[in-house]
């Protein structure tokens, strides 16, 4: 089993209670007009070294390098003195407008190759790769945590902080992200053995997990083996359980098939198709009623009932495995992922999308079976939330 490790935290030499300036959403959903926002509430923000951008005639990684030693150098960022665990809950209403908090702990888990300890649940893209490689490289740091899942019950019993957190903040959506240090030798040695008993399962990361990889396999390269920094990667985990997690589905907006192609008569092949007389935005619960995906075109909204065939042609039974069966099939077309329903439909209405299809989000329990059996669902499959915040803490990856 890999094992996890305190670390020596890079963090904000900030009042805790201005936090809500300089944290960031992680790089993937960050649009380029949200980033200029942030980037306008604070010259100190997250997202400068998280997206970065050409600046001062240097290029984006570049950038990112040199902003990250000047705010060593002017005191933005300072180093904690000793290695320390670091417990970050995150407090939230769901959608039914209740209180619920999902609290996990912040640590360098051990790379290895995935299937080893560490198991995947999503095939990732090459382009994301060569990007976070590139921002690794430059800034060799860790911004931003991989979000992991153990099994071992009663992992949470043990994340019972006291006293005040050394950071909080509040995010756009309400969000409450707060940290806490653990540095006590019999805390870090419990907590070490109790996530390195098991294996973890790959939440959120998986394209930054694989870029660690690479770069531990270039320093090793380059440095005739020598262990380093770089054979750990900053990781969040979080008990597997459904009190802990929430996973929202990743919906698919097509374009590019034409106006006279026939969509929904092509998806036939491989669906039930019911036309559903009722707004778009009442689907996803209509969907879960009928164990159904759903397509809305600027012509009608249907539900999508699997086929048997379907099914049995599929990877898996999560509905991005479900719908790779009928995309497979069509004629060439765009395919854009977007996790928000209000989005989704927003982009069919100004044109962007030609269609959407809805999906039904993954289960805890598929996520957990298909990283056991070793096999992994499609690119953009699950969306965990509340998003962890770039910020909190940082994580050095000398060497």
């Amino acid at each position: 089993m890999p094992r996890f490790r305190p670390f020596r935290g890079t963090r904000y030499a900030v009042d805790t209670a201005n936090l809500d300036a300089v944290i960031a959403p992680p790089y993937d959903v960050v649009t380029a007009e949200e980033r200029a926002e942030l980037v306008s509430r604070s010259p100190h923000n997250a997202a400068r070294l998280e997206i970065p951008a050409e600046e001062d005639g240097r290029d984006r990684y570049e950038g990112a390098a040199r902003l990250w030693q000047r705010w060593h150098e002017d005191g933005v960022l300072v180093t904690d003195g000793e290695p320390s665990f670091y417990v970050y809950a995150m407090g939230f209403h769901d959608e039914q407008d209740r209180p619920r908090q999902t609290t996990g702990v912040m640590g360098a888990l051990e790379l290895s190759p995935p299937g080893q300890g560490v198991l995947p649940h999503e095939h990732t893209r090459a382009k994301d790769k060569t990007d976070r490689l590139a921002l690794l490289r430059a800034c060799r740091a860790n911004l931003s945590p991989i979000w992991v899942l153990s099994p071992v019950a009663g992992l949470s019993t043990l994340l019972d902080p006291s006293g005040p957190p050394v950071a909080r903040a509040t995010d756009d959506q309400g969000v409450h992200h707060r940290l806490w240090r653990m540095s006590q030798p019999g805390v870090v040695s419990t907590m070490a053995d109790a996530v390195a008993s098991a294996p973890v399962v790959v939440a959120d990361g998986h394209h930054r997990y694989e870029t660690a990889l690479a770069y531990q396999e270039e320093r090793r390269a380059a440095t005739g083996g020598a262990a380093g920094d770089y054979d750990a990667v900053l990781a969040f985990v979080v008990e597997l359980s459904e009190e802990q997690l929430t996973v929202r589905p990743i919906h698919r907006l097509l374009s590019g098939l034409g106006p006279e192609f026939d969509l929904a008569g092509a998806l036939s092949a491989h669906f039930e198709i019911t036309p559903v007389d009722l707004p778009a935005t009442g689907l996803p619960a209509r969907m879960a009623d009928a164990g159904s995906l759903a397509l809305v075109t600027p012509g009608g909204r249907w539900l999508l009932g699997p086929r048997p065939e379907t099914m049995a042609a599929a990877d898996h039974s999560v509905d991005s495995s479900l719908l790779d069966v009928a995309l497979d099939a069509l004629p060439v077309h765009d395919v854009v992922y977007q996790h928000g329903v209000d989005e989704s439909l927003a982009a069919l209405s100004s044109g962007v999308a030609d269609a959407v299809v809805l999906l039904r989000p993954a289960t805890v329990a598929q996520i957990a079976d298909v990283a056991r059996g070793g096999s992994r669902m499609p690119p953009k499959t699950t969306f965990f939330e509340p998003k962890l915040r770039t910020g909190m803490v940082f994580r050095a990856v000398p060497g």
